[in-house]
């Protein structure tokens, strides 16, 4: 659509060249995204696993350079008296034109709402300059010259095992597979546990997405089984071998499981897609529970995701009327959080100074956040949402979180009017902290929950190890428990990379007098760590140390974490399985599989 569109209302050539501008430095973001996320299809067919990951994290930088670059243009091009309020209003109509038969336009809007952003005061900050509120719908992207976002296969045609390798011989990977014909096999064995005495018939059909999603050292195809008027979702991870062959390790049809496979705790997906919103939109019949910016933000477009979650936030506020306060748990010497009770999320405020024994900056902090982000976090470390100038109603907080926040971060902080505008803050999702956890699970008497709790933290921890993160501060009131009653770390202002901290044994006393000093008698530097030391600060329940030491107590040894650090060192990417080990095909050994669920049981009880 060109300026001509509009004849009698939209006159500014300044207008539309600033939106065309815009939208080049988004189609340039997008192309780049989607070469990126080509790519993984040939670092997993060739194991390189290093190079994965470097794309993958570089990947998240994409979306700020193509912003910046952007912006430079528009400030380099344009004068501050070019651009006034009609300007600004003209460019955003332009850009809604220029839109009409965009292929991600969601995507688009959200960029141009992060460009207009950095070059306009938040007092701009509504839907006459930006996009508050979307304008192009998703819903029926013209599709006739675009690849289709899945393919349909029907089993009752060429039989279930001659469509399930159709299926996987589509993706055309350039790697063989040790046994096709033994995975697919495994394959038909779950089928018929999911659909008991039930034969995959005529009305029967297998909606495959047409390209694979890549994470860490796995591929996975994903899709849905139609049977009649019911729908049954299916995860497919294909993995290498020991001997650097292909096999499908298992197919998951627990919802459960498959929700936490699209986690808010682990690394984004890198997939190919065309049509995000048509991907977005498939997924949600598989997942019917997360929200859209939780699937947007898994697939690695995480400004969609907020883009997303402020409008749902929004309309929360809108529609509630409880207000913010602190939130529950052991104050932090870093962060102040506070929580809207009605919303299931917590907002996280840097201080502006650290009692002692904390030794940091905001710069320092921020950083160590930003590493999360681009980080593996394997599924135990929450992910965040990060924020800036950010305005909320001023009745909506108690008195007692105003005050906190005038007292401890009161650079942070600005009253405009009836507004409370927070300058920069964290979003993560609210979980109940591991310290209460266990101990209402000891109140209670429920050593059966006690234990789950202490097996789910050293699991957690190893992970954490396993993708080279050494958590720093290890109490308990760091980590949190999920609604899956997964154990999920999300305290990072001290976190290191395992490879660069010193692990040691604590050297014996030379005298008796060293043993009764209040400072250690030997030197300690700023990366030494103590694994000894651990059970000081975390076992002094019994019954937690019982659980702790029958299920963990190598943590509490240099020669682990020495050990896991040589494996990092030594260019070992480890292995971690984004589902339980018993719903595995072969686990790689010459061991038996532990038979699967009862699928379908689950299902009903769905």
């Amino acid at each position: 659509m060109t300026r001509a569109a509009f004849p009698k209302l939209l006159r500014s050539q300044i207008a539309f060249d600033i939106a065309r501008a815009i939208l080049d430095g988004f189609d340039k973001h997008y192309r780049l995204f989607r070469a990126t996320s080509r790519q993984a299809k040939r670092y997993f067919e060739r194991g390189a696993w290093a190079e994965a990951q470097r794309a993958a994290r570089e990947r998240i930088d994409f979306y700020d350079r193509r912003v910046q670059e952007c912006v430079q243009l528009l400030e380099d091009e344009y004068s501050q008296a070019d651009l006034s309020d009609d300007v600004w209003q003209e460019l955003k109509l332009h850009y809604i034109g220029l839109l009409s038969d965009h292929a991600q336009p969601e995507l688009a809007e959200t960029f141009f709402n992060s460009v207009c952003c950095k070059l306009l005061h938040r007092s701009y900050f509504h839907n006459a300059y930006i996009f508050v509120r979307p304008v192009i719908s998703t819903e029926y992207i013209d599709t006739r010259e675009l690849a289709p976002t899945y393919k349909v296969y029907y089993p009752d045609a060429d039989g279930v095992h001659f469509a399930l390798k159709r299926i996987i011989t589509n993706f055309q990977l350039n790697a063989p597979f040790a046994s096709l014909t033994r995975d697919v096999e495994q394959v038909e064995l779950r089928l018929a546990q999911l659909f008991g005495a039930t034969r995959i018939e005529a009305n029967h059909q297998i909606h495959v997405l047409s390209n694979l999603f890549f994470r860490n050292k796995g591929a996975y195809i994903v899709g849905r089984i139609i049977n009649g008027n019911r729908e049954y979702p299916f995860v497919v991870p294909i993995l290498h071998d020991r001997k650097g062959h292909l096999v499908l390790d298992t197919v998951l049809f627990d919802p459960e499981q498959i929700t936490v496979l699209f986690s808010f705790t682990r690394a984004y997906f890198l997939v190919d897609m065309e049509v995000p919103s048509s991907y977005v939109q498939f997924l949600r019949t598989l997942l019917p529970r997360k929200p859209r910016s939780e699937i947007y933000t898994i697939l690695g477009l995480q400004k969609q995701g907020k883009t997303l979650f402020y409008r749902d936030y929004l309309q929360h506020l809108k529609h509630s009327s409880d207000r913010f306060d602190i939130a529950p748990g052991i104050r932090g010497l870093v962060m102040l959080v506070f929580a809207l009770p009605s919303f299931p999320y917590v907002f996280k405020v840097i201080k502006d100074f650290y009692p002692p024994p904390k030794d940091t900056t905001r710069a320092l902090i921020k950083q160590k956040y930003l590493l999360v982000k681009h980080h593996d976090r394997v599924g135990r470390m929450a992910d965040t949402l990060e924020y800036s100038n950010v305005a909320f109603p001023r009745h909506r907080f108690s008195e007692r979180l105003v005050a906190e926040l005038e007292q401890f971060a009161p650079s942070m902080v600005e009253v405009d009017g009836d507004q409370l505008i927070i300058r920069h803050l964290y979003i993560e999702r609210r979980m109940v902290p591991l310290n209460m956890w266990l101990a209402h699970a000891d109140q209670d008497g429920d050593d059966v929950q006690l234990e789950h709790g202490i097996v789910e933290y050293g699991n957690a921890i190893k992970e954490l190890v396993a993708a080279n993160i050494f958590p720093g501060d290890m109490l308990y009131k760091n980590f949190g428990v999920t609604r899956h009653q997964r154990v999920v770390f999300y305290d990072y202002d001290e976190i290191e990379y395992v490879t660069d901290c010193n692990f040691r044994d604590i050297p014996p006393a030379r005298t008796e007098e060293d043993e009764m000093a209040s400072e250690p008698w030997y030197p300690v530097g700023k990366h030494d760590v103590f694994p000894e030391q651990f059970g000081q600060f975390l076992l002094g329940n019994p019954k937690i140390r019982r659980f702790f030491l029958q299920h963990h107590a190598d943590l509490l040894t240099r020669d682990y974490w020495q050990a896991r650090k040589q494996r990092i060192l030594d260019g070992v990417v480890e292995d971690v399985y984004p589902y339980p080990q018993h719903v595995r095909f072969f686990h790689h050994v010459n061991t038996p599989a532990v038979p699967p669920p009862p699928f379908m049981e689950i299902l009903e009880n769905e």
